[in-house]
């Protein structure tokens, strides 16, 4: 069973100010423990990086459009505490010559002091961002930003090791002049040839909003069920080929295309092009975007190390019901209930398994304030699209159809054909049991997580077994009891036994 306190994960808010080389962001995230979650996220795009290859100094028309928003910025977090609130620079600022002075002003302005970023500092800090975001992850990680690009590969401990800058940033390469496939491809190979060795990878983590938007776009070209970027993977075949639909596209054509972000089409088609050339020279086979980067990797780094090695994913299921008042031992409960009788079962996640068992014991109360007869769909709707970090998307659809079985014996989902393109048969069988059986401890107990302890719930051959504690059988194991386990039994294909 997961390890978690008695008083559950522990909550704050945290801002982050993000100063950019294309866009100056600000971010509230609510901190559960070592679930990250965003409340608010608002961005202007200055271009401060634009003029830096020619000039070698921020874009004056981007110094003020960014004062501007880092002044209501600051008003925004009238009040906070200073150990909250973290402002950071990176490679614009890192390599103006009029950088120092720009920090200057803002320190005057606003009463922040920015800090810069190093490479090799935004490097780690992408990294443990995506490691915030997918704790197992193993890779190379490449964060694209307006002025540059890191690189970092992410160990099998989830460590990070030495990273490089490079300028490949969409600025450095030319935007927002019209494209110039040929000239950029050879400047991106140039800087890229003395490093591919040694991040050469099979599996490439994508970090930054431009990379984002090609994602988003790719999900259209395909009618992708599941509208959410976090942990969506791209084959290399598919990933070259959006890369270069969009590349080769002039600004007319871009600005026509569904699922493309306007103010992002000056730099699009540099960074398509940089994600084509390391897909190539790097001998990337898939492309997994990832929603968090510096900022979530600045958070993570803040955390004590008792935090930091919790699960997102349990923490996160965790405290997006603990939100509703529901009981916070009762996840935990559920799980040691369930657990003799699941691990006997054949894996259809691997070793990810017991961790999606947690996750959706921690979802049992998610439906406890939804009218009854509509929690079931409610309840998977949520759990589909919840900004939820450590899950993939097939985990995702898995642990919605689970949510959706907690509250009803009906079998077909809300989505189903949206499912059924993310999740095989045999997940979607197993979905249904761990539901049932999530809502058989739910009503065996009357979500008392002590009654829990009364009962024992194994597979024993072909059978399902649910038997009592002396004494305790006419009180638990009653005719609402009998009839859930019934459901649990059908779904797993066994022949029920109550004793």
């Amino acid at each position: 069973m997961w390890p978690r306190g008695d008083s559950g994960p522990s909550s704050r808010q945290a801002a982050v100010i993000d100063v950019g080389s294309n866009s100056v962001r600000l971010v509230i995230y609510r901190l559960d423990g070592r679930a990250i979650w965003t409340v608010y996220n608002e961005k202007a795009l200055a271009g401060l990086g634009r003029d830096l290859p020619t000039t070698g100094r921020l874009s004056p028309e981007g110094v003020e459009v960014a004062l501007t928003a880092i002044r209501r910025f600051r008003a925004l977090l009238d009040g906070w505490r200073a150990e909250d609130v973290t402002a950071a620079a990176t490679a614009a600022v890192r390599e103006a010559a009029d950088g120092p002075h720009f920090l200057k002003r803002i320190r005057e302005e606003t009463g922040l002091n920015v800090r810069v970023l190093s490479g090799d500092e935004e490097a780690r800090y992408a990294a443990l961002g995506v490691i915030a975001g997918q704790p197992d992850a193993e890779g190379v990680v490449g964060d694209l930003g307006g002025s540059s690009l890191e690189l970092i590969r992410l160990g099998p401990t989830g460590d990070a090791d030495a990273g490089v800058t490079l300028p490949l940033g969409p600025f450095a390469l030319g935007a927002p002049r019209a494209l110039d496939a040929d000239r950029t491809r050879r400047l991106i190979e140039n800087a890229l040839t003395p490093h591919a060795d040694r991040f050469a990878t099979r599996h490439f983590h994508a970090v930054g909003g431009a990379w984002r938007n090609l994602a988003l776009f790719q999900m259209e070209l395909i009618d992708y069920p599941l509208h959410v970027a976090h942990q969506y993977e791209m084959s290399r075949a598919d990933a070259l080929s959006v890369s270069r639909l969009v590349a080769r596209q002039s600004r007319a054509s871009l600005e026509r295309m569904q699922g493309l972000s306007k103010k992002r089409i000056e730099t699009l088609p540099y960074s398509a092009v940089v994600l084509e050339a390391l897909i190539e020279s790097l001998g990337v086979e898939r492309v997994t975007i990832s929603a968090f980067g510096v900022r979530e990797g600045l958070l993570l780094d803040a955390m004590d190390a008792e935090v930091r090695a919790r699960d997102p994913l349990i923490e996160g299921c965790e405290a997006l019901t603990a939100a509703r008042g529901s009981s916070p031992e009762l996840g935990a409960a559920l799980e040691a209930w369930l657990t003799p009788a699941f691990e006997k079962l054949p894996a259809v996640f691997g070793a990810r398994d017991p961790v999606l068992l947690a996750a959706a014991c921690r979802l049992a109360d998610l439906g406890a304030r939804l009218h009854p007869d509509h929690r079931a769909d409610l309840a998977f709707e949520q759990v589909l699209r919840a900004p939820i970090a450590g899950m993939n998307h097939p985990e995702r659809a898995f642990l919605a159809s689970v949510a959706f079985a907690r509250h009803t014996s009906a079998t077909t989902p809300p989505e189903a054909d949206a499912v059924a393109r993310v999740i095989g048969a045999d997940r979607r069988q197993r979905a249904r049991a761990l539901g049932a059986a999530v809502r058989l401890g739910c009503d065996l107990s009357g979500r008392n997580p002590r009654l829990l302890e009364k009962s024992s719930l194994s597979i024993q051959g072909e059978r399902l077994v649910l038997t009592a504690a002396g004494g305790w059988t006419d009180m638990l194991l009653g005719e609402q009891t009998t009839k859930r386990a019934q459901t649990l039994a059908s779904a797993l294909k066994l022949k029920l036994e109550l004793g």
